[in-house]
């Protein structure tokens, strides 16, 4: 079975769902029209990154109450879709959120769990902490969905893994930050933080033997610039795409699922994972903890 993927690297205009929502609708047109079975969009691609007093004006609600997002459930009735946004809860907390959209419905819904607070970051003043991780099944199979810092903690990754998903969807609002490498041309290479996510994205596939898809936004936002370089790779850690760095475009992969087989034959290492070692010594661990904070 073949997964024909679009990774939109879009530059979205800070506090402007209704702007945005244009952007989305013409990118998830194009991806239709090139073939895509599904369209991922990065962190917060509604709404802009660095709102911090404005979270409360853009907040969304995902589902046909919504103006927006009944645009988005229509849109994905002939195309799979992945967006970010800021949702609101019933008792008026806000989350950086992504959605899963397909036939007209929401499938799931992620909240970011780790919110950096720390340098340049600020998300802990302004979100609430998402409180689980769950996998959930798709037309393509079992998937997982990350937002940013999420998959930057290995615990996030290996719970969707045990939970069954094959294929990561990594979405991010990741700033450039460190020096370039030079390239045998001469001319800059990757942004250090560029290849730094490039590896640990390699490392999950290769560890969990799964698809892991990433897909980061581009353009300039109070001073960050963000680099794109949307990528994929297959469950041998080898990597499918690359998308272009600083470049608002739409990368197109297609993912052979067979692949999880014939890795998976080569390599059990789902089949030898010993999940309740992990729990054993997690319990052991956290009661450790508990006994020394109590000391």
């Amino acid at each position: 079975m073949k997964l024909n993927l679009a990774l939109a690297q879009l530059n979205t205009v800070l506090g402007d769902p209704a702007k945005n929502l244009e952007k989305h609708l013409a990118l998830i047109e194009q991806a239709r029209d090139g073939g895509a079975d599904l369209i991922i969009f990065p962190e917060l691609s509604l709404t802009g990154y660095m709102l911090q007093d404005l979270v409360p004006t853009v907040a969304l609600h995902p589902d046909t109450s919504d103006p927006i997002f009944n645009q988005l459930l229509e849109a994905s009735r002939s195309i799979d879709v992945m967006v970010g946004f800021v949702e609101e809860d019933l008792r008026n907390r806000f989350f950086i959120a992504s959605a899963y959209l397909s036939d007209g419905k929401v499938q799931h819904v992620h909240h970011k769990v780790y919110l950096p607070t720390y340098g340049l970051f600020d998300e802990g003043r302004f979100f609430a902490a998402g409180d689980g991780v769950r996998a959930f099944n798709t037309r393509f199979g079992r998937v997982g969905m990350l937002i940013c810092e999420d998959f930057w903690h290995a615990s996030l990754p290996y719970l969707l893994w045990l939970d069954g998903a094959d294929i990561f969807l990594f979405a991010s609002a990741s700033p450039g930050r460190g020096l370039p490498t030079e390239t045998s041309n001469g001319h800059p290479g990757k942004l250090a933080s560029a290849r730094w996510v490039d590896d640990i994205n390699r490392a999950y596939a290769g560890f969990f033997t799964s698809f892991v898809v990433h897909t980061n936004r581009v353009g300039y936002e109070d001073g960050l610039n963000f680099w794109g370089g949307a990528s994929v790779f297959n469950p041998d850690g080898e990597p499918v795409v690359q998308g272009p760095q600083h470049v608002e475009t739409l990368v197109h992969a297609e993912l052979d699922l067979n692949h999880l087989h014939r890795t998976r034959v080569r390599l059990p290492l789902l089949r030898d994972e010993k999940v309740s070692l992990v729990e054993k010594e997690i319990t052991r661990i956290n009661q450790k903890s508990r006994y020394q904070s109590e000391s």
